[in-house]
């Protein structure tokens, strides 16, 4: 058999260099009728893969097993865990379906999506006090969501049977990721899907995100159309007065309408305020006028009489800040607004709970939320989260300061009780 040389730059001894470039320009061509199929398969490979991390991430939210455990759901164990996620996607899929803005018992009252506060140990404890208020989860990221993040998807969980309705607030700038990360949390058995659109912090804003989506009512209502197109649970939109003026609340708002928003929670202030000034409720009020929807107004309650003063002619209010270290002004602000049909309540202060109450009357909750936040995120991580919330709870009599100053060390839950054991009787 012949030898074939090779010499770089040159065809092979014996083929012509006509023959050599007709046998070039045949796999150039070949090369490149075949790069379109590549890319598509190497897409559909990406997406399978995407699909398994998803499906591992919230497989893991939703059992809390260990590590062998979690990895027996993909490999092992899993006929074992499908009747059972089975029977969680049933249930979960016919509560959610049930709820609904327009249908929903009024006043309205729910507690504000708020990061780093308003996580599953803080909701049922709000729930356990007031039972009709509707909770959000902290607001998480829809680029998380769409590529699986471990972290976000274990924020998504929730405890259906303590905390419905239950809303997950989101937010991001791409709309194929907010229908995809809706598809998530329709899955996942949420009530509905909330949109933000108000956060100013300038680490939101600055990619676009958050109170910036004013500034760009176009991709504001791409957002929300995506996510419904995604969804049959409601989808709705936490915002502000404006970016610079109130005078722009309007017509974005109509523009989310238009694009599909079922509800909307209006903050008193605009972006460039923050959380300077006081809250102005009156552009929501003017605001609930010209639109169809349910409008929640938001700022500035911290008491029962608040809430009753600041209602007016809207579906009902969104308290936040107020809660953090009262999570007891849920209770009075749902028993106030109840009562609103006689008037003589409203001139009275029978809602002040957390006045009514001693610090030691107080510490039973205390300790329950303590106790929550070790059984859902283990003590070492439950306690550290736990100590913001501790300093918060002890405010407002003799002793606090020197208590905080200890409780803000601790680290394991029997730490806590020996503390607070050691509380003087009031």
């Amino acid at each position: 058999m012949p030898v074939v040389k090779l010499h770089p730059g040159r065809p092979p001894e014996g083929i012509s260099e006509g023959a050599a470039t007709a046998a070039s320009g045949i796999m150039q061509a070949h090369a490149k009728a075949i790069i379109p199929y590549a890319r598509t398969f190497f897409c559909a490979l990406f997406n399978i893969v995407l699909c398994i991390v998803r499906n591992f991430a919230y497989t893991s939210a939703c059992f809390g097993s260990s590590r062998g455990e979690k990895c027996g759901l993909l490999f092992g164990n899993w006929n074992n865990k499908v009747p059972e996620a089975e029977r969680i996607f049933s249930e979960r899929m016919k509560h959610s379906a049930s709820f609904n803005w327009q249908t929903t018992e009024r006043p309205i009252v729910a507690l504000a999506p708020m990061a780093g506060v308003t996580d599953a140990s803080y909701r049922q404890i709000i729930k356990r006090l007031a039972p009709e208020t509707i909770v959000y989860s902290e607001f998480l990221s829809t680029d998380a969501i769409h590529y699986g993040a471990r972290k976000t998807m274990q924020m998504m969980h929730f405890d259906p049977d303590a905390e419905r309705p239950f809303i997950v607030q989101i937010f991001g700038k791409e709309p194929e990721n907010f229908l995809s990360a809706a598809k998530v949390i329709e899955d996942m058995g949420a009530d509905g899907i909330d949109i933000n659109m108000g956060c100013p912090a300038a680490r939101v804003t600055s990619s676009c995100h958050g109170s910036a989506l004013m500034r760009n009512p176009v991709l504001a209502a791409e957002l929300v159309a995506a996510t419904k197109q995604a969804v049959h649970i409601p989808v709705s939109v936490k915002t502000r007065l404006g970016w610079d003026s109130p005078e722009e609340l309007i017509p974005f708002c109509q523009k989310l309408i238009e694009a599909g928003a079922d509800a909307l929670a209006i903050h008193g202030r605009t972006y460039r305020q923050k959380y300077s000034g006081t809250a102005d409720w009156e552009p929501i009020y003017a605001l609930k006028k010209e639109v169809s929807v349910p409008v929640i107004g938001n700022g500035d309650i911290f008491s029962a009489h608040d809430a009753l003063e600041k209602i007016g002619n809207l579906d009902g209010v969104m308290i936040g800040r107020g809660t953090f270290g009262d999570p007891w002004l849920m209770k009075d602000v749902c028993d106030a607004l109840r009562e609103t049909k006689n008037e003589k309540l409203k001139m009275k202060n029978d809602f002040f709970t957390k006045e009514r109450l001693s610090f030691q009357e107080k510490i039973p909750l205390i300790l329950e939320h303590c106790a929550l936040a070790v059984r859902l995120k283990g003590e070492k991580r439950g306690m550290l989260e736990m100590r913001k919330h501790l300093a918060s709870y002890v405010k407002g009599f003799d002793g606090a300061r020197d208590l905080r100053a200890k409780l803000v060390r601790v680290e394991t839950f029997e730490d806590v009780q020996c503390i607070l054991q050691e509380v003087p009787q009031s």
